[in-house]
C-alpha cells in the first residue's frame, strides 16, 4: 500500500525557483508515495493578517481544520525537533499523512491540539516558501530512510 501525503500551505504567491525545487522533490517522492500540495490562501487569510495575530491564527484554523483527516502534523516553532531518522518514523503511523505549514503567526493552540504531532523544522524561522522546500526534502529523505535508499547517507 502506498502512502498518501498532502502538504497544506497558505502561501500567498509562488516563486518559480522555489516551485522548481519543490517539483523536483515531489517527482522523486513519487517513487515511494503519492504526494500533493494544497494551497489554501484566501481573502479571509489576507485580510486577517492585516488585523493581527489572533485574527490571522483563527483564519489559518478555519482554512486548515476541514482537512484534519488521517495522521496530521503541524509545523510550528513550538514543535518537537526531530532528526531525519525520527522524522522517517512519521511514515509508519498511517497511510494518509498531512502536513500543515503554519502562517506568519503560527497556529492557535486549539488547532495544534487537534493534530497528532507538532514538529519544528529548525530553531530558525523560515519564510513559508523555504519551509515548504525543507519539508519536501525531508519527506523525500524520510521515505529514502524507510526504504533503505542511499540518499540519506
Amino acid at each position: 500500500m502506498r502512502i498518501n501525503i498532502t502538504v497544506f500551505t497558505i502561501q500567498k504567491s509562488k516563486n518559480r525557483a522555489v516551485e522548481a525545487l519543490v517539483d523536483e522533490y515531489a517527482k522523486m517522492i513519487k517513487r515511494f508515495a503519492k504526494i500533493e500540495e494544497k494551497v489554501l490562501f484566501n481573502k479571509d487569510i489576507a485580510l486577517s493578517q492585516t488585523k493581527g495575530e489572533k485574527e490571522a491564527k483563527l483564519s489559518y484554523t478555519k482554512a486548515y481544520e476541514p482537512y484534519l483527516k488521517g495522521y496530521n502534523i503541524a509545523l510550528d516553532v513550538k514543535g518537537q525537533r526531530l532528526d531525519s531518522f525520527e522524522f522517517s518514523k512519521i511514515f509508519e503511523k498511517s497511510l494518509n499523512v498531512n502536513f500543515f505549514i503554519g502562517g506568519a503567526y503560527g497556529f492557535e493552540d486549539g488547532f495544534l491540539g487537534k493534530t497528532q504531532k507538532v514538529i519544528s523544522l529548525s530553531n530558525l524561522t523560515y519564510a513559508h516558501k523555504i519551509a515548504k522546500v525543507v519539508l519536501f526534502e525531508q519527506i523525500y529523505r524520510g521515505l529514502c530512510i524507510k526504504a533503505n535508499h542511499p540518499y540519506h547517507k
